[in-house]
C-alpha cells in the first residue's frame, strides 16, 4: 500500500527482524533532513503534528530533541516523562511503592506525576514513541545504542543527551495518540525477561548505580528478583500486561 500510494517515500523492507534501535538507525543514516522523527507504529497523528514539531525545533535551537504530548485512546494524557533517580527510588519502584503511595517519592521523582503537560519544559527523559532529533545531535553524540534492541533504548539515549549537556524538551504543541503495548502483550513472559535483561545491561553499560563490581552485582540480583516476581504476578494474576506503571495502556476489563 505504501509503495503504491506513496511512490516518493523510501520504503525499507527488512528480510529479518532488526528490532527498534537498528530500524530507527537505518532511517537516520538514510536521512538528508535537518530533523528525523522516530515514530512508533502504534500511534495516530492528530492534525499536522510534524509541522508543529519542526516549527518548535526551529524556534528552539538549543533543543537537541523533543517529544510531543501523548494521549491514550480515550484522549486522556498519557504519562511519558521520567526522571533519572537514585538506587533507593528505583528499589521502591521495583516493589510498586508508587501504587501504595501515589503522591510519594517514586511517583514524584521517577514517574513525574506533578508534571504539567500543558507547558513546554526541559526534561530528563521522554519516551521515543514520537521523538524528533536534530541532525547535529545524532552527528555529535551518535545514534541509538544498538546493544539495547528494544527496551531501555529511550532511557539510554536520553541519559547520553543529559551527560553531554544537551537539552531535551517536552512540548504540548503537537499531540499523538499512543495505543501502547499492542505487540509486547502478545508474548508477555518473553518481554518481561527482555525488559529486565535490558535494565541490567543499561546499569552495567552506563555505570548508572555505580561502577564497582559489588554495586553491579547487587543491582543484577535485585533486577532478577524483580523479574521473577513479575513472572509470578503474570501467572497468578488477572493483569497480563507487561508494562503497568503510569503511562501504560489501561487494563481492559
Amino acid at each position: 500500500m505504501v509503495q503504491a500510494s506513496f511512490p516518493e517515500v523510501i520504503l525499507i523492507r527488512n528480510q529479518v527482524a532488526q528490532y527498534y534501535a537498528k530500524n530507527n538507525n537505518i532511517g537516520l543514516r538514510m536521512s538528508n533532513a535537518r530533523y528525523a522523527c522516530l515514530l512508533n507504529s502504534d500511534t495516530k497523528i492528530i492534525g499536522n503534528s510534524f509541522e508543529a514539531l519542526v516549527n518548535f525545533m526551529d524556534t528552539h535551537p538549543d533543543a537537541a530533541a523533543c517529544g510531543p504530548k501523548l494521549l491514550n485512546p480515550d484522549m486522556t494524557i498519557q504519562s511519558c516523562i521520567r526522571g533519572f533517580v537514585g538506587l533507593r527510588t528505583m528499589i521502591l519502584q521495583g516493589i510498586n511503592a508508587h501504587k501504595l503511595f501515589p503522591s510519594g517519592k517514586v511517583a514524584r521523582e521517577y514517574y513525574c506525576v506533578d508534571f504539567d503537560y500543558s507547558k513546554e519544559a526541559i526534561v530528563d527523559s521522554i519516551g521515543t514513541t514520537a521523538y524528533v532529533i536534530r541532525r547535529s545531535t545524532w552527528e555529535h553524540i551518535g545514534m541509538l545504542d544498538e546493544q539495547f534492541p528494544l527496551y531501555q533504548v529511550d532511557l539510554a539515549y536520553n541519559l547520553t543527551l543529559k551527560r553531554a549537556g544537551l537539552r531535551l524538551y517536552y512540548t504540548p504543541c503537537a499531540e499523538v495518540v499512543h495505543l501502547g503495548g499492542q505487540s509486547v502483550n502478545k508474548m508477555p513472559e518473553k518481554h518481561i525477561v527482555q525488559f529486565h535483561r535490558a535494565l541490567i545491561d543499561f546499569n552495567e553499560h552506563f555505570n548508572y548505580y555505580g561502577s564497582s563490581w559489588l554495586s553491579k552485582r547487587l543491582v543484577r540480583f535485585a533486577v532478577n528478583l524483580r523479574c521473577w516476581v513479575k513472572l509470578l504476578e503474570l501467572r497468578v494474576g488477572s493483569d497480563k500486561r507487561v508494562i503497568k506503571g503510569p503511562g501504560a495502556p489501561k487494563l481492559e476489563i
